[in-house]
Order: structure tokens, then sequence, then C-alpha cells
């Protein structure tokens, strides 16, 4: 009777086993994506849709067309389609709180998706910020140690513009300070919209009389929208300007000559980490477990458990390296570059 109770009972916990295993693979991975403007969300969507369906998980979505308050109905319609785990990518990250709340009193984990979400019980996953910001400007720098400077900076209702913006103020506040170069400009971009980043760079060229010999952009989207005021005043080129994200426009743009600068961040890295985490979290492990996971103090004085990837400087010198990486095409990059003039394109 013993042995058969025990085959029972062993039994038992086999198909309870069985069934924890069943349900870690049928998990509910809900995404609210902000918008898809710049090119590489899309890229970064691909990725954690492939990391979330290769772990027998499932993907839903919703695409907030850069409306906050249409992002809040979306993460409350994830929640209904019965999420284990949320993914935001906040359009405003003040706005989406009480949505994320919702979530987390529900028991949804949340992972703030490369923008930071102000709450110490969101896990906060993105690329260095502020490293970014240090590429950016140390490259435009290297090229116009002095001179008038024009910062177009991100959304304002994104921290990561503030993050961006303190990363360049790191490397060029001694020369700022010293007088060698004079902020002629800065402006937040709204919705880091390229057309409201040439409007910027169009007031910033007529205030100066054109005089402007540096720009430092903070995404490639509003690197394009600046070099398109520079275009139309004969200056494309002859003024560095910088940007991020490794666009594919913006590579042709750095073979060019008319971008100094994207730093490279492989969205495709970002993307598949934020599945695996997101997952982990919602098998119930700990944020403090997660790899790589540091404390990260927040401008709102939260701590924040995060994971920091580490982006690269991609500039006419190491095209290479995006090419190499299947980023993107050799032909893609070089279209129009005149040979001879880039290594990457011989």
């Amino acid at each position: 009777m013993r042995k058969f109770t025990a085959a029972i009972l062993a039994g038992a916990a086999l198909s309870l086993t069985l069934a924890a295993t069943a349900q870690a693979k049928d998990k509910v991975i809900g995404v609210s994506w902000s918008n898809f403007q710049e090119e590489r969300w899309k890229t970064d969507e691909a990725a954690m849709k492939a990391a979330i369906e290769a772990a027998g998980d499932k993907y839903i979505s919703a695409d907030a067309q850069s409306s906050a308050s249409k992002q809040l109905t979306d993460v409350e319609s994830l929640i209904s389609q019965g999420a284990n785990a949320l993914i935001i990518l906040a359009q405003d990250a003040s706005a989406i709180g009480p949505a994320v709340q919702k979530a987390l009193d529900e028991g949804i984990p949340v992972v703030g998706y490369d923008r930071l979400i102000e709450n110490g019980d969101v896990f906060y996953l993105t690329f260095d910020n502020k490293e970014v910001g240090r590429l950016q400007a140390s490259e435009v720098f290297k090229l116009k140690p002095e001179g008038n400077y024009v910062f177009i900076k991100g959304s304002g209702a994104d921290p990561n513009a503030d993050f961006l913006f303190s990363g360049q103020m790191e490397v060029l506040k001694e020369a700022i300070d010293s007088g060698k170069i004079k902020n002629v400009g800065e402006a937040y971009t709204d919705g880091w919209l390229p057309a409201n980043a040439q409007k910027n760079m169009e007031q910033f060229l007529t205030a100066n009389d054109n005089n402007v010999d540096a720009v430092v952009a903070s995404n490639d989207g509003t690197a394009g929208g600046a070099i398109a005021a520079l275009q139309a005043q004969g200056l494309a080129g002859s003024v560095p300007v910088s940007g991020q994200d490794g666009d594919h426009a913006a590579l042709n743009r750095i073979a060019l000559g008319t971008q100094t600068v994207s730093v490279w961040k492989d969205a495709r890295e970002l993307g598949k980490n934020a599945a695996e985490i997101a997952a982990q979290l919602a098998d119930g492990k700990a944020m403090s477990d997660i790899a790589n996971v540091q404390d990260f103090t927040t401008p709102g004085g939260n701590t924040v458990k995060s994971v920091f990837l580490t982006p690269i400087a991609i500039t006419r010198d190491n095209l290479n390296v995006v090419i190499d990486a299947g980023w993107i095409t050799k032909d893609a990059v070089c279209t129009g570059v005149a040979a001879g003039s880039v290594a990457a394109c011989d």
C-alpha cells in the first residue's frame, strides 16, 4: 500500500512539474509600442517577437501611434488579453504611470523598454544613454573643438533626452565654460519628429545668420531634420552632425559625409534581451536575480533594477562594423558614394 501511495504521489509531483513546464512555455508577452516612425523600432520588434515565439510564448502588441492617451488604452487592452508580462516603450514617461500601476497591481511585471518609467517596481532595459551622449559629443568635438554649437534635443516627454544631453555636457562643459564653445541654440524636439527638428534648426540658423559650426542632434531622425535645414543653406557636409540608432539613411549620410556619427545601439540585442527578461519575470524570477542587473537611481529619486547595453559610435572610419554585423548591406551604406572616398565602400 505504501508503495502504491508513493507511486501516486510521485506521479502527481511529475504532473505538477510538467504542468509548470507547459505553463512556462505558454506565456503571453504584451508589448506596447509608442510608434514606428523610426525605422529601428521595426527591427526591435522583429527581434523581440522572434525571441518570444522561439521560447514557446505568445507575442501580442499595440501601436500607440505617438498618442500618450492611446497608449494608456493599449496597455489596458493588453492586460485584458491576458498578458503575463508587459514590455512598454513609453510615448510619455509620466502619462503612462496609471496604466503601469494597474498592471503591477494585478501582479503583471513590467519592463520599461529603452525609455525610463519612473516606478521602482518597473524593470528598466536600455542602452547606456549617457554614454550615447558622450560618444555623440566626442565625435563632433574632434572635428570642431570650438565655435557655435546647436543642440537638437529629443522629446521633452522622454527622460532619455535629458540623459543624452547630460552625457553630451560631460564632454563639452569645459570647452563651454572656457568660452571655446558657445551654445547658440538648444531645443527639445516634440515627439522626436524630424520635421520639428528641421524647424528648430531653421530657426537657429536664422537667429545666427547661418553661423553655426556644429550640431549635436540626439538621434538619427533629428539629425536628418537638422541636415535638411543645413542642406537648404548649402551647409550640409561642412557642419558636423551627430545622431544615434544606426538608421540606414543615417549610415548612408555618414558615408556621404553629411552626418558625422550615429551611435549604434543594436536593436536586435535589445529586443532579444527584453523578451528574455519579460519571460523570466513572468515566471516569477526576482528582478534582482536577472543577469547583469544593476541599481539605477532615477531623476525622480527611485531606485530601479536595470540592465544597460553598450553602444558603439559609427563613423566613416568604422562603417564596416555595421556591415559585417549584418545590420545593413554594403550597397545601402554606399549608395551615391564616390569610389575611393570611404574604405568600407571599396
